[in-house]
């Protein structure tokens, strides 16, 4: 059963919490430009159809059909996710990721940071986001830098807190 308003719900929520989160990281633009795409068609539709509550409703798209077409266009217009950063070594012929500039970066922090505290409402901790990314590190197709570097400001929150972790946010966006 598809769930348009819960799904509508949730995910002008989860934006304006990036939006806030971005704001308070020097970034206002990225936050007001973050995830449009999730009110189009083509990621509107399976979200209200697979809306789960409690994590992406691209999880349920993926357990019927093997993946998310829903999923596929998000991650290639939205430039905040590191997967949207891969491309083929042209010696290995392989894909490999490619590093995030720093907006980007910093704008994916954001979003995890408000994807978990939606998702787990009022038990969120500060280290709910570092265990999210921790679950996935060894298998995730990320630049190593990019991965040091959100891994970095995601240690800080956990150990820090969001104040200084913005405080520290702005620091790096003036050098």
């Amino acid at each position: 059963m598809a769930h348009p308003i819960k799904h509508f719900i949730t995910i002008t929520r989860h934006r304006h919490k990036v939006i806030a989160h971005c704001f308070r990281a020097g970034i206002p633009v990225r936050g007001l430009l973050h995830d449009l795409s999730k009110y189009s068609p083509t990621e509107f539709i399976p979200g209200a159809k697979y809306y789960l509550g409690t994590r992406s409703p691209n999880e349920g798209e993926r357990e019927e059909y093997g993946y998310s077409k829903a999923w596929m266009h998000h991650k290639g217009r939205n430039r905040h996710h590191f997967e949207y950063w891969t491309d083929y070594d042209s010696v290995t012929k392989q894909l490999k990721g490619v590093k995030m500039p720093q907006k980007f970066l910093i704008e994916m922090f954001c979003d995890r940071m408000a994807a978990s505290k939606i998702y787990n409402g009022k038990n969120y901790t500060d280290s709910h986001p570092l265990e999210y990314f921790m679950k996935a590190k060894k298998t995730r197709l990320i630049h190593p830098e990019t991965s040091d570097e959100l891994e970095k400001l995601l240690r800080m929150l956990e150990e820090k807190g969001e104040d200084e972790t913005f405080k520290y946010i702005r620091k790096m966006r003036k050098k």
